[in-house]
């Protein structure tokens, strides 16, 4: 078999060595478009720039190119329709990604054929003095969660108790909003959108009904018209707050409710018309109502979900997001991994903001991924760096350390990580709430 050429938009080391251990690998050469510094870790997006330069780059690549992948979230997941168009590639179109990135069209869409697993929304201009009172006029009262039109991760994202909380929202969105709406406008400005869509751009909000219960995200892709639901991961939270705790592979969510998240899934990707491509979908289900929710659709793999994957299935299911760009059916495996379960920690602080004075030494952090075999490490800050100046956070808290740890039952697993936790020492200065 000849070598086939794959580029990957924004590819850093760590993902360059997870990509070489795909089934299939040694036919394989991957090649960085666009260096990761420019989508990851950064709140500047000039989309516009990156896809003269990425066409230009893959335009003077002397050999064929067999498909152009991307494992993050905005921008990089907007912009491959564009670039894998210019270019001649494969990928779902722009418009199906669009209804799902758009969490106004993706809402529209969900209430055509799932209407009962939605909750109330409305969109908003947070510019609009009188947006509060809007939202009261479509029919949603406080409690309710706000949140951009697009984001990233839970950045900008907000539940509402009282007017007191809308205007202190209001205000970090104003901030905040067009770090992402401007790029987003600019692939808006490439597709073709309904008119009460087109209406409702990147600089606007949505507001929904609070809807809550056990998180999980089902993984998935559709190749040749076929929706396959391949993975449940639970998403867990902190006590009483927002906060991310941990991801958990498998799920644990009763066999009856997983089956039935699966059939929704296949029932809307379907209707999108998403088409050989990668994607997941995050949903709650209301135990006390025995209620499943739609909560967001994402149009790539979850890069924090690869580590576990890998642990618990064999390999990373970005080899899901390659074989399909190579217009594969994905040779994805099944409980082939060391682990029976797996997961990714959030080791958090819930400061209003401080200066890092310490962290763990890299032979610290060594010695623990000793301690612990599987375990992998990854601090996101280092002494002298002020936590408000961490990207892609959530509005509640900040992420000193991300970390994958593999157990053969979910107990072990807790208490492992319960062990090192205590293990992983930091020190702040001008701690401020």
């Amino acid at each position: 078999m000849s070598v086939r050429n794959i580029f990957v938009v924004g590819m850093d080391e760590h993902n360059r060595q997870r990509l070489e251990h795909l089934r299939g690998a040694e036919n394989y050469r991957f090649h960085g478009v666009i260096e990761p510094a420019e989508v990851n870790d950064t709140e500047i997006f000039p989309i516009e720039d990156m896809l003269f330069r990425a066409e230009a780059q893959l335009k003077a690549f002397g050999e064929p190119i067999d498909a152009i992948v991307g494992y993050m979230d905005f921008p990089v997941s907007t912009m491959l329709p564009l670039l894998c168009k210019r270019i001649g590639t494969p990928s779902t179109s722009l418009e199906s990604l669009l209804k799902c990135e758009h969490k106004y069209w993706s809402r529209l869409v969900q209430r055509e054929v799932m209407a009962d697993y939605i909750p109330r929304f409305t969109a908003f201009d947070p510019f609009d003095p009188q947006a509060l009172q809007r939202i009261g006029e479509a029919g949603l009262y406080m409690p309710f969660f706000v949140k951009p039109i697009k984001s990233s991760g839970s950045r900008l994202g907000f539940r509402i108790e009282s007017p007191e909380d809308f205007a202190h929202a209001v205000e970090r969105l104003c901030d905040g909003i067009g770090t992402i709406s401007e790029p987003f406008n600019y692939v808006l400005d490439h597709a073709n959108l309904p008119d009460d869509v087109r209406s409702v751009d990147g600089g606007h909000c949505m507001a929904e009904e609070i809807i809550g219960g056990w998180q999980c995200t089902v993984e998935g892709y559709v190749f040749q018209g076929d929706v396959v639901p391949y993975g449940i991961v639970d998403s867990i939270r902190y006590p009483q707050v927002l906060s991310f705790f941990c991801y958990r592979y498998p799920s644990r969510l009763p066999a009856a409710i997983q089956a039935k998240m699966e059939e929704l899934t296949r029932q809307i990707m379907t209707h999108i018309g998403y088409d050989n491509a990668a994607f997941n979908i995050e949903y709650f289900w209301d135990e006390v109502q025995d209620r499943i929710w739609l909560l967001e659709i994402n149009t790539r793999v979850a890069q924090s979900h690869c580590d576990i994957f890998e642990k618990v299935d064999g390999v990373s299911h970005q080899q899901v997001t390659v074989n399909l760009a190579l217009g594969q059916r994905p040779d994805m495996p099944h409980r082939q991994g060391a682990f029976k379960v797996a997961g990714k920690f959030f080791y958090r602080v819930f400061f209003t903001d401080a200066i890092v004075s310490q962290v763990p030494s890299a032979e610290e952090i060594e010695t623990l991924q000793q301690a612990f075999p599987g375990t992998v490490i990854a601090l996101q800050v280092e002494a002298g760096m002020r936590l408000s100046s961490l990207p892609e956070q959530d509005s509640y808290s900040y992420a000193l350390a991300y970390l994958w740890m593999g157990a053969n039952d979910d107990v072990t697993l807790e208490e492992n990580y319960a062990r090192l936790a205590e293990q992983l020492h930091f020190a702040f200065e001008n701690i401020v709430g």
